[in-house]
């Protein structure tokens, strides 16, 4: 919603901002036309100062006659304007140009002069000179000018000028103001409510706007497609609810034949009465279900994580000695002492808190560790080390085994699914163990990282968040 307030305030401003940019045009476009076009004539000259001209033009010959100089003459050709001068005792013409109108009178009065002055002789708009003590008046022709005849203001007004201009612009301002807000205050009101469904959608909600107004079409589509994404979170919930519910009643019903496998193997395999070739077989048979028991119940858990169905039981975890006693219970299931553990944690650092599920991480660092063995059955060194940096633990699992080259370490980093390989289905997997190692971190907002360990094997990196005080820092080691 705050978007939308924002957008609201954005066009609120463009709005102001263009009103504002539309005055300063228009002032400016008010004087262009004012200076272009305030009637000059030919030499840019006005109406006004035509008369001037015409007026210093015109010279007494010795026998008394008026003669107009070529400049002037070229003047009053160019703007299609005759003159006249008139007495001033008598009110009579005594010289008039060329081109002089015939219902243009050549005797005035007093009367007549101040209407001739003012504005307009005979509908003709007329400016005015003085040629000594006589009147030169210059006349165009009646489509050129328009001329105000009472444009009197007083001074009040005149002073007052500046404060009537910004009432002006206020009172235009907010009357678009006020049209901007009758006319969007319906959109506003329309748009709220599909924004706020816009942004429930993605929170798993199922919004509903009524599909009327401007935005009925819209509205519509927003229902449509709110049903369409209940209707498939509805169905995906069911899928994997049945597959959850599935992984869950292979692993118990696989359990009790699995137990008679693994027993009866075992039987066999200590049988003295039996060939020493059918006692290796049935130690084969007994390892096999152990980890098919082993990938089993990996996967039961794997799938409580994903569903978020499996409580942890956080309580602070001294994850030195987690991965010791990881360490001891690996040593000894190995009978044949093919791999041996070097511990490479720090002596000074005996203790590294963290809070989390002691059950989970023993399992995740108990699976890094027989991922090792798996992955190279003719045995290697696995490393095991404690490191504090910042505010994070990182457990290290390495080994100096066969290792993995760089694109299946890239496959493994990038593929969710455990099955990485399609070449040969004999041939070994990294696979589910580091998935549920991957999803134990993920429930302790840690991570795991993969690579190969400095000794020339794989690497396997778990990155979990240190126990905090409630000063929010890490605790002294």
């Amino acid at each position: 919603m705050k978007s939308t307030v924002k957008l609201i305030q954005r066009f609120f401003m463009v709005l102001i901002l263009s009103m504002f940019l539309l005055l300063f045009l228009n002032g400016v476009l008010v004087f262009v036309l004012s200076v272009n076009y305030s009637g000059a004539v030919e030499g840019g000259s006005g109406p006004w100062s035509a008369a001037d001209t015409v007026s210093q033009s015109l010279s007494v010959q010795e026998n008394g006659s008026y003669q107009l100089s070529q400049e002037g003459a070229q003047l009053l050709a160019s703007a299609n304007a005759w003159a006249i001068l008139v007495d001033n005792g008598t009110g009579k013409v005594l010289w008039n140009s060329d081109r002089l109108p015939d219902e243009i009178p050549l005797s005035y009065t007093i009367a007549d002069l101040s209407t001739a002055v003012q504005g307009y002789l005979q509908d003709y708009p007329t400016t005015f000179s003085a040629y000594g003590e006589d009147l030169l008046i210059l006349g165009f022709p009646k489509s050129s000018y328009w001329k105000l005849l009472y444009n009197t203001f007083d001074y009040s007004f005149i002073a007052n000028s500046p404060w009537i201009l910004l009432g002006w612009i206020g009172i235009n301002v907010l009357l678009i103001l006020g049209i901007y807000l009758v006319t969007t205050s319906g959109v506003i009101r329309a748009v709220k409510p599909i924004v706020g469904a816009i942004e429930d959608l993605p929170k798993g909600n199922s919004p509903y706007v009524r599909e009327k107004g401007l935005f009925a079409q819209l509205a519509a589509s927003i229902n449509r497609a709110s049903e369409k994404i209940h209707t498939q979170d509805y169905a995906l919930r069911k899928k994997e609810t049945a597959r959850a519910n599935w992984i869950a009643g292979v692993s118990h019903d696989i359990r009790t034949p699995l137990t008679v496998v693994m027993g009866t193997a075992g039987q066999l395999e200590e049988d003295k009465t039996l060939p020493a070739a059918a006692c290796a077989k049935a130690g084969i048979i007994r390892r096999q279900s152990q980890r098919i028991q082993q990938l089993v119940n990996d996967l039961n858990l794997a799938s409580k994580l994903e569903y978020n169905v499996h409580p942890l039981q956080i309580k602070t975890v001294n994850v030195v000695a987690l991965l010791r006693q990881a360490a001891v219970d690996f040593l000894n299931l190995d009978a044949d002492d093919r791999y041996p553990i070097c511990w490479e944690t720090s002596p000074s650092l005996s203790v590294c808190l963290i809070q989390g599920d002691e059950n989970l991480l023993k399992r995740a660092v108990s699976n890094l560790i027989i991922n090792a063995k798996i992955h190279n059955p003719h045995g290697c060194s696995i490393f095991l080390s404690v490191q504090q940096k910042g505010n994070d633990c990182f457990l290290l699992v390495q080994d100096d085994g066969v290792g993995i080259s760089d694109s299946k370490l890239e496959a493994l980093k990038n593929t969710p699914h455990y099955m990485m390989c399609d070449s040969s289905m004999g041939e070994q997997r990294h696979g589910l163990g580091l998935l549920l190692v991957r999803q134990i971190a993920k429930a302790h907002n840690g991570k795991l990282t993969l690579g190969h360990s400095p000794q020339g094997g794989l690497e396997a990196k778990l990155q979990l968040p240190l126990r905090r005080d409630e000063a929010g820092t890490p605790p002294d080691r």
